[in-house]
């Protein structure tokens, strides 16, 4: 794995664990040599990842749409910043660049993306791993649901198992390497 897409939050969050985790997430991807691909903001859990990466010695490339870069303070010291023109296609340069997808805690948007790139996985449209970095427990709830969604027979389990959890880096990383898609979804 070369990059791996970061999809979390521009706000800290409630407890000061959610900018540690994402500094842990930041050192483990730069120890591993694999770059961060994110959304371009030097605010927030994705300033923090961003942050950890460089502070590692890693490569950080940030995608932000033109209208969210004053507003979410783009970050200055990047590897790469590419400026787009409309959130469609920060989601689209991002699956392009990425290798696998991470959503660290964040709000709706981290939750769009990342539901985004793992229907395109279950739909077959690409073959990356897919990941929640389950940090203070934060996707619990989530993790409960894609549960429900299972047992009322909305998610078939291959896809289930398509959602990688863990609540250390290392330990989701270490699932994305040893990762294996579910065969394409079909109908009949």
């Amino acid at each position: 794995m070369k990059r791996i897409a970061v999809f979390c939050g521009s706000s800290n969050g409630a407890s000061d664990v959610y900018i540690q985790g994402a500094a842990k997430l930041g050192e483990e991807l730069a120890k591993r040599e694999i770059a961060l691909v994110y959304g371009g903001a030097s605010v927030g859990v994705m300033g923090a990842v961003a942050d950890s990466v460089l502070a590692h010695g890693g490569r950080a490339i940030g995608i932000i749409p033109a209208f969210l870069e004053k507003r979410e303070i783009s970050h200055k010291g990047l590897t790469e910043l590419i400026v787009v023109d409309s959130m469609h296609e920060r989601k689209a340069k991002m699956a392009e660049l990425a290798d696998g997808f991470i959503a660290l805690p964040g709000g709706p948007g981290t939750l769009e993306e990342f539901f985004e790139a793992f229907t395109w996985a279950q739909l077959g449209l690409h073959r990356k791993p897919c990941g929640l970095l389950n940090i203070h427990r934060y996707y619990d709830p989530l993790v409960e649901l894609f549960n429900h969604m299972a047992r009322e027979q909305f998610l078939q389990e291959q896809y289930r198992s398509m959602a990688l959890v863990d609540t250390e880096p290392a330990g989701l990383l270490d699932q994305f390497s040893a990762y294996e898609p579910p065969s394409v979804k079909t109908y009949t």
